[in-house]
């Protein structure tokens, strides 16, 4: 599917990225970015972007900036949504790379977001088809929401990290794919979900807290190892995080 992508500036784009919000992940209300912080994101140094089949906004994703310590500069994207009946049509890549274009072309390096551990699509996304490492995890970072995505859990995160002028990302946007470590060991090490853990956190969600917890905290342990997720693995049974020593 064709779609136009496009950078957006007036209210009247951001009440439907508003629509978008509700209709792709159920927020109350008050849980809505609202109008007025979309237009400050347009206006600092942030950017939002629209995808449109015809006149319909069917997808959308924002960034704001931020500052490293040390004073290197980065966005911060925040959020990225597709419309069901939109999804897996190549949508949310062109988005992502949009946003890389824009960043380069301001001579920023570093893109980050979070992404909920449990979703495994969106992981194997984020670190196998745009090149994203992992090396911190947030423990409830947004509180808990009314999404009946969110299923009831802490809303635990995983931060990716997209150097997006580094010759992983070339490499793997450009059409390639780098080694990932697989039967190492003395270096490698993985953290599993079962494949249905979505359909776990909608029908146990007892079990589907148990597996957050048990996963958060091997995660936490391998991060302060220096460790770092440098690829994802999609099995009939499970997804798997793999991870190496990383500087």
């Amino acid at each position: 599917m064709t779609a136009e992508i496009r950078q957006l500036f007036h209210l009247s784009e951001f009440s439907d990225v508003l629509r978008l919000q509700q209709a792709i992940w159920g927020f109350a209300d008050a849980e809505l970015l609202p109008l007025r912080f979309l237009v400050v994101c347009s206006k600092i140094g942030g950017h939002v972007f629209g995808a449109y089949d015809g006149s319909q906004m069917t997808a959308f994703c924002f960034a704001i900036p931020g500052v490293k310590p040390g004073g290197r500069p980065y966005l911060h994207s925040h959020m990225l949504g597709v419309l069901p009946r939109y999804r897996n049509s190549g949508i949310g890549r062109r988005l992502k790379l949009r946003q890389r274009e824009d960043a380069i072309a301001r001579g920023i390096e570093l893109i980050e977001w979070t992404f909920d551990p449990l979703e495994l699509k969106n992981a194997f996304f984020n670190i196998e088809r745009l090149g994203a490492i992992v090396r911190r995890y947030s423990v409830n970072q947004y509180g808990i929401t009314a999404s009946p995505l969110h299923g009831g859990l802490p809303t635990d995160r995983c931060v990716a990290e997209w150097w997006i002028n580094s010759p992983r990302v070339k490499g793997i946007i450009g059409g390639g794919r780098l080694p990932v470590p697989k039967g190492a060991p003395a270096t490698a090490e993985r953290i599993a979900y079962p494949a249905e853990i979505a359909h776990i956190r909608r029908d146990d969600r007892e079990r589907a807290g148990a597996i957050q917890q048990a996963n958060a905290e091997k995660f936490q342990s391998a991060f302060a190892r220096g460790m770092a997720v440098t690829g994802f693995e999609r099995g009939q049974t499970e997804g798997v995080y793999l991870l190496e020593p990383f500087a």
